[in-house]
């Protein structure tokens, strides 16, 4: 039986729950799952099911490292970027115009996640526009 197989209640939970970045990759007699929860009730299903499937976590043939998104829209993030400006784009992509910069380490507001790569975000100025996911991280 493959590790695909013995986890596919797992895997097919986790894709049903709208998680992003989801990637399941099977390596050296380990299948791993990763990627990020829309909520914790999502991460707490996919332990269970896993303790369903192994009991009491004994197999160590499945790592799964699953986070919890914390941005909401209305929520603060900040741009974390090593050293430069994070572009602002008219549109989610690369090709998109830049409209506005947001410097490194500035608090923003989040407006909305129109996919897993590209957040529209608001700066105190009113800029708005997109920006890599990448470079932002919710404000606790």
């Amino acid at each position: 039986m493959s590790l695909q197989s013995k986890y596919q209640v797992l895997i097919d939970t986790a894709k049903a729950s709208g998680m992003t970045d989801l990637a399941i990759a099977e390596q050296d007699g380990v299948l791993h799952v990763q990627g990020t929860a829309p909520n914790a009730d999502v991460k707490n299903k996919l332990w269970d099911i896993y303790n369903q499937i192994d009991p009491n976590f004994l197999s160590g043939d499945l790592v799964m490292n699953v986070d919890v998104s914390s941005a909401v829209a209305g929520s603060q993030v900040r741009v974390i970027t090593e050293s430069s400006n994070l572009n602002i784009r008219k549109g989610p992509g690369t090709d998109q115009p830049i409209v506005g910069k947001a410097a490194k380490d500035e608090i923003i507001t989040l407006i909305s996640r129109a996919n897993d790569q590209w957040w529209l975000v608001r700066t105190k100025d009113g800029e708005e526009g997109y920006c890599y996911a990448q470079y932002l991280e919710p404000v606790s």
